[in-house]
This record gives structure tokens, sequence and C-alpha cells, in this order.
């Protein structure tokens, strides 16, 4: 087993990727060397957990959460990996902050960051918004290193915002590579990114556009499926066309989920609202219009309820190579007659997926934790093989 650890630092050490004092903001920001090091990095931290070495690299420090919308599974696996690492989690809330008295984003970033390494922020419920406010942070974070105000400029993970959520992409491209073998075996490999009914409206864009942005950089084939209306952001589908053209593999605009599911290896029916929703909700939000927001409401659960049809059934699975495609969803899923009469997904079917749904949420601790320490280390390589040498008292409980 130790042998598999070596092999995985042996293949950071040959990408020669530099991560070092970069932000994570968008998986199309990064070279695909540095993609895979987050994936190695993160494989390596799984094996340290599960020989039960501690991945300790840090004696003292905060990583800092921002989540400006509700979370579970992106908020406990941003606390799970900085204790895996050994910092302490402190989390931003605004409302018992002095952001309401007038603080500007400038003043905060740098008052929260004096013994910071990480800043964590979710930022998705704002089209155009969100990726736009981590940057600003950026921004205010170089200003104070610069000036000498901060010892450090901590590093900023986006863990969701209005374009892209790169923790959970990355982590459902580790559990990929974990199903199929390699990220080399994934090449050719069809991928249906599906709307699906939804009994609720309003879902952040930010998941379909991770996928569809990340995955066509693998030489797959990406159909991207979903009712006349509901398109994403023109210039990610753009992107997605373009990646694909260079990988050798393919990427499709379908209007049918039965088209989409036909042949494919993996299936991925999720949830999203209209990208025009999603803008005239962004304007009601900022004006607080609560009557407009419940006007709009109502007209999006009417135009949803025209497409029913669009559900991950038995049936729907039949269409997939071999009726044994791989069905993945970000979690929580819609299940039908289980949380609504109908939603994105049958129960039978939910419920055969269960436990490789779950391991795939579970990779996003180690991914999360990746980004992390290759943002503070210089060499991570180095920092994981010492770990393996010096760590073998210091076991976890």
């Amino acid at each position: 087993m130790k042998n598999e650890l070596e092999a995985i630092l042996g293949n950071i050490e040959k990408a020669k990727a530099s991560l070092y004092q970069k932000d994570f903001l968008l998986t199309w920001e990064k070279s695909f060397p540095e993609l895979e090091t987050i994936l190695w990095v993160a494989e390596a931290l799984k094996y340290l957990r599960d020989n039960n070495i501690s991945a300790k690299v840090f004696d003292s420090g905060l990583a800092i959460s921002q989540f400006r919308d509700n979370s579970t599974r992106t908020r406990f696996s941003f606390a799970s990996a900085a204790n895996l690492l050994g910092l302490a989690v402190q989390d931003l809330d605004e409302g018992k902050s002095q952001i309401a008295h007038g603080e500007t984003v400038r003043e905060t970033s740098a008052m929260i960051s004096f013994l910071s390494d990480i800043i964590g922020i979710r930022d998705d419920m704002y089209l155009g918004a969100g990726n736009t406010y981590m940057r600003e942070v950026g921004a205010a974070l170089d200003e104070a290193f610069a000036d000498g105000v901060l010892p450090q400029r901590p590093g900023i993970v986006n863990l969701q915002c209005d374009i892209d959520h790169p923790t959970q992409s990355m982590a459902d491209l580790l559990h990929l590579k974990t199903v199929f073998g390699s990220l080399e075996n994934l090449k050719g490999k069809k991928i249906a990114m599906t709307w699906a009914y939804s009994p609720s409206y309003g879902k952040p864009l930010s998941v379909p556009q991770g996928i569809i942005g990340l995955m066509t950089r693998l030489g797959m084939q990406v159909d991207l499926a979903y009712p006349e209306g509901y398109g994403l952001i023109p210039e990610v589908v753009e992107l997605a066309g373009k990646q694909a053209a260079e990988t050798g593999g393919s990427f499709r605009v379908t209007h049918s989920m039965d088209e989409a599911f036909k042949d494919a290896d993996i299936v991925y029916p999720k949830s999203w609202a209209p990208f025009n929703v999603m803008e005239q909700r962004t304007e009601l939000l900022r004006n607080n219009d609560r009557d407009g927001l419940k006007s709009l409401e109502k007209e999006c659960l009417a135009n949803n309820a025209r497409f029913m049809d669009w559900e991950c059934t038995e049936q729907k699975m039949k269409l997939t190579r071999e009726g044994k495609a791989l069905y993945m969803h970000c979690l929580p899923a819609d299940i039908s007659a289980v949380s609504c009469e109908k939603g994105e997904v049958e129960a039978s079917v939910f419920e055969r997926y269960r436990v490789p749904l779950y391991k795939q949420a579970g990779f996003k601790p180690y991914i999360i934790a990746s980004m992390m320490l290759t943002n503070r280390f210089e060499s991570p390589a180095s920092v994981l093989r010492k770990l393996l040498q010096d760590n073998t008292s210091r076991v976890i409980g």
C-alpha cells in the first residue's frame, strides 16, 4: 500500500504544477496538470486518513468559512478538511459582524485575515455577483499583504458561486476516476448532464456549468439536456464546446432527456433555474422585492410543472449503456414518492445508487483539503512524504 502512495507522490512531482499561493475559483482557469495534482493530493490525503496517519501540516491557523447560502455537505466538508490539516475553523457570520454597520469588503477581508491561511466562500444566490465578490475579497487581501498589514496572503477556495462549483465537480471527477479506474479511461465515455424536474425553483446554475466546464476537458462525450428556456450562462456553454473540440471529445446541447440518456455511461439529472429567471431573481433580491419574488416563484413553479416527465426513472435508465449507467447527483435530490410526488429521481433508482452517491460526496473533504494544502505549500509531495515518514507515531484516534 505504501508503494501506492509513493506512486501518487511521484505523479505530483512529475506534474510540476504550481498551485502555490493561487486562489481556486474556476476549474477552467487551471491547467490540466494543476487539476490532476489536486486529485493526486486528495488521493494521498485519503490514503493517510485511511491508514490512520495524521495529515496535520499546520500547527495553528484559521480556515475562515463564509457561507452566504444554506449548506450541509459543503459546510461540513470544509470543516472536515480544515481539521484534517490542523487548521481551526471560524465561521464569518455576517449577521454578527459589523458588515451591516457599513464595514466594507476591503476592511472585513483584512480584519479576518491576520492569522488566517484559507478563506472558503460560498456565494451562489446572485447571478453575476458571487464570483465577482470572491475576486473583490482577493484584491483586498492582495492590497493588505502588499501594504504590510497581513503577514501572509490567505488563499481563497470557491465553495460555490454563481458560475462554478469547483469543489463539487472535482469531487465528482475523483469519484469517476475511482469508478472507472483512471482519467484516461474516461475518454470517449458519455456523460449526460440533464435538467430534471423539481417542485421548487431558484436552484443555482453552477453545478451543471461546473460539470460541462470540467468533463469536456477529458475527451468525454458530454450531452447537456434541458427543456427549451432552461439554458445556462452562454459563455460557459461556449467554453464547453471549445474544450471538447480541443480534447477530442464532443459536446452537444439537446432538448430531449431520452436522447441524452441514450447509451450514456454516466447520468447526472439535476434541477436548475433558467438563466433569465436567475437574472430576474437577482434583481428582485437586491431590491428586497418580496412580492416580486413570490410572483416569480409562482410563475416558475407553473412552468416547471410542464416538464414533470424530466425525471430519472427506471424506464429512462434502461436507455443508458446496457441499462447500467452510473447515476450521480450533488445531493440533496428531490426523490419521487419520498420528498415529493414527482421529482428529479425515482425512489427505486436513488436507493439502488445510494451508497455510490454517498461515496461520491465523501470525496469532497479531500478535494477541499487538497486545494488548501497546495495553496499553502510550494512542494506538496515533499510535505506529504514527510508526513508519512514522521507521523507514524502520531496516529489519529
